[in-house]
């Protein structure tokens, strides 16, 4: 078994102004069910979510890359989803949408689990990714 993880955090402020500056953003990094389940939010705390989904993509990927350079792969942001486990409230777990990837973390039986927070300035995400092989 090999452990390998990722973490990131990152200022609301930075996301929301990226947002609201380029609309592309939006699009290149989160995928359209994230963007429904969080523009429904009419207050700053969208902002925040926006943010801690970026964070969890970026520890995602922090995680994975060795294996991602072991096979020669890529990923981009809007192929890895980050939803919240409908029973376990507000748990949020990671859904890898490029199928080249999803194929090698499931042949060598992976694991994600991802941990976000967030605060008024602030959102940070720590990933663990556990491989059985």
């Amino acid at each position: 078994m090999q452990i390998y993880c990722g973490t990131d955090i990152i200022e609301v402020e930075r996301i929301k102004e990226a947002i609201e500056s380029n609309v592309d953003f939006k699009y290149k990094v989160y995928t359209q069910k994230e963007i429904q389940d969080i523009d429904h939010i009419k207050s700053d705390m969208k902002y925040q979510r926006y943010a801690g989904r970026f964070a969890a993509k970026e520890a995602v990927y922090k995680a994975l890359s060795q294996i991602l350079c072991n096979n020669n792969l890529e990923i981009e942001y809007n192929q890895i989803e980050v939803e919240n486990i409908d029973n376990l409230k507000r748990r949020p777990k990671v859904d890898i949408l490029e199928n080249k990837v999803k194929n090698v973390l499931e042949k060598l039986d992976c694991n994600i689990d991802l941990s976000i927070s967030h605060v008024k300035d602030t959102a940070i995400a720590m990933v663990v990714v556990k491989v059985e092989e």
